[in-house]
């Protein structure tokens, strides 16, 4: 019986049970589709994304993280279908200084005027990155000139586990530092399955006198093997436990999802009793689990008023 109730306390803390926690608004993440069929799936989803009153939806340049040619349009055409906020993704690999301007001119002018400002990737066959010698070499120099244009809010990329390119924590986090003194006022944060490493993340940020407000990102698992191959790419790590969770379980399958559901939900509602107001998901298109977030969010809420 002592153990239950243990069990029992644990999970308060957690904020789990009928423990109140904070409203959390959510921000949401699609990128443009390649096929006709993904255009038709992704806009139904939106649809049903904008319905959850959003903080805002944002549009990536593309599941590589390269190329804008589809983020524009995009991201134009969900803020005048929806009415929704909409931040555009803007990485200065892909092009020279000045046309970079002119499309955050054409942004402006289409009311778009929230933007993540990002370095980017060049394509895989070129090698490691190498600055552009007529363009902005890193997101610290993209976030300075979009402050000089004026009348953008810039949001910015960061990492709980630490960008696979830097060095130390110590080089990554002081590079956030710089671009939050160049302008930037949120971090939005790389999805990491670990919630510790993410609160002592919160907490190193803290102690480094960045002053922007940190966005834990969430990525539901619609396909772990999927997962997998992304985390390889960007270095986020997979826990042992997850693993062992979807060891030999049927992708697509229900207990798949019932597993997808679970782990996710659960990491948000910790974050929420931790004290995050704001969470940043990683869509990946898809909408099922983005809406599970959202309806175990509202239960919660609901529950605490009652």
């Amino acid at each position: 019986m002592s153990s239950g109730r243990g069990a029992a306390s644990r999970l308060r803390a957690a904020g789990w049970l009928d423990e109140p926690l904070p409203q959390v608004r959510l921000s949401i993440e699609v990128f443009p589709p390649k096929s006709p069929e993904a255009t038709e799936r992704l806009w139904q989803n939106l649809e049903l994304f904008a319905a959850t009153g959003p903080r805002f939806l944002s549009v990536t340049c593309g599941a590589g993280g390269s190329g804008e040619s589809g983020t524009f349009p995009l991201a134009v055409a969900i803020q005048a279908r929806f009415g929704v906020p909409v931040a555009a993704h803007l990485t200065c690999a892909f092009a020279p200084r000045a046309e970079i301007d002119a499309l955050l001119e054409r942004y402006r002018a289409a009311g778009i005027t929230r933007i993540v400002a990002l370095r980017g990737d060049p394509p895989k066959e070129t090698g490691p990155y190498r600055p552009r010698p007529d363009g902005y070499a890193y997101a610290v120099d993209l976030v300075r000139a979009i402050q000089r244009m004026g009348g953008f809010e810039v949001s910015v990329a960061c990492y709980p586990e630490v960008h696979p390119e830097a060095p130390s924590a110590a080089f990554d986090l002081d590079n956030l530092k710089r671009k939050v003194e160049a302008g930037a006022v949120r971090a939005i944060g790389q999805y990491c399955f670990d919630t510790d490493r993410i609160l002592r993340f919160r907490d190193a940020v803290a102690r480094a006198g960045i002053a922007c407000e940190f966005v834990p990102g969430i990525m539901p698992i619609h396909s772990f093997s999927q997962i997998r191959r992304f985390s390889a790419a960007c270095g986020a790590s997979i826990p042992t436990w997850l693993a062992d969770l979807f060891e030999g379980v049927p992708e697509g399958s229900a207990l798949h999802g019932m597993i997808a559901a679970t782990v996710v939900t659960e990491q948000v509602r910790r974050l929420a009793a931790a004290g995050f107001e704001a969470i940043h998901v990683y869509a990946l298109n898809r909408a099922e689990l983005p809406l599970a977030i959202v309806q175990i969010l509202k239960a919660a809420r609901q529950g605490a008023a009652g």
